[in-house]
């Protein structure tokens, strides 16, 4: 039975929350957890991504791409977006029998004035303002915290530091929150998580690592920090580059050209070969090239 046939556009499971999988107006396939929405978008070379929506206010057979604003990662095919949104139906089911509590707040915070706060349990909150956010722990529960870790306000902002609350307290925290901690831990702070759990991190478990040994191996390489399509010679790409990427006054800086057919940035930049990228004088795209320096 194909994705598409009439049995799988509303599967549901009776308990909390709702899973339905269908399909919308526009061919992509969709579901629903409770009041959260997803969708299989396309990108391009074949790539597929999970975006996200709250509470839209029409049957699933009616969405469309232009309904969905959040963007939670890239999927492989059809059967990693259906494992997705079960996932987020455990961890809904989860963070329901965990009974947190929301509770009115005005509170100071490290990111302006609290616009609510979540109880997650004495002594542990989270805090929400108009643009971020992040947990407060009281005195007792931040002693918890290792030291490597730990805040000496107890604050801990809600884009990374928020997974060290979470490996602090896990019982507080979903199974699937718990993942996106420890995944968070070993690529920001992996001297800490080999600390704390007494294990070594292999190769590919931590971007920290990578980047750390990227640049010791690189240290003396010319990387480039900005480039753009050169008009002057076609089918290249114009580099500015520094030893090891590095920026700031007094840093030397060349141009380069590169076949823009093997310009293809890495995970931490693209490293000039200088027996094969040649180095350039000519007119430059860069506004601002003056006496070697692009601003």
């Amino acid at each position: 039975m194909n994705a598409s046939s009439p049995a799988r556009q509303n599967q549901t499971a009776p308990d909390f929350p709702a899973v339905a999988f269908g399909r919308g107006a526009d061919g992509l396939l969709v579901a629903l957890v409770g009041e959260t929405a997803f969708a299989m978008a396309p990108g391009r070379d074949g790539r597929h991504f999970l975006v996200t929506a709250w509470r839209i206010p029409r049957p699933m057979g009616e969405w469309t791409r232009s309904d969905f604003y959040g963007h939670s990662g890239e999927l492989a095919d059809e059967a990693a977006f259906r494992a997705a949104v079960l996932e987020n139906a455990e961890h809904q089911r989860e963070r329901k029998m965990l009974g947190r509590v929301e509770v009115y707040s005005r509170a100071h915070t490290p990111w302006g004035a609290s616009q609510g706060a979540t109880l997650y349990a004495d002594g542990i909150e989270q805090h929400s303002t108009a643009g971020h956010g992040g947990f407060k722990l009281s005195a007792e529960r931040n002693r918890k915290v290792h030291p490597t870790l730990r805040s000496m306000g107890g604050w801990y902002e809600e884009d990374a530091e928020w997974a060290i609350v979470a490996i602090t307290f896990p019982h507080l925290f979903t199974a699937f929150e718990r993942r996106c901690a420890e995944r968070t831990i070993k690529n920001s702070w992996p001297d800490a998580w080999e600390t704390i759990f007494g294990t070594v991190l292999a190769p590919g478990e931590s971007y920290e690592k990578e980047r750390r040994s990227f640049a010791l191996t690189h240290a003396n390489d010319w990387i480039v920090i900005s480039a753009i399509t050169s008009s002057h010679s076609e089918g290249f790409v114009e580099c500015v580059a520094t030893p090891g990427g590095r920026r700031g006054a007094g840093t030397e800086e060349r141009r380069f050209v590169v076949p823009s057919s093997e310009y293809e940035v890495g995970r931490f930049g693209f490293v000039i070969d200088p027996d094969r990228h040649q180095v350039y004088g000519g007119p430059s795209d860069f506004v601002g090239w003056q006496t070697g320096r692009v601003t």
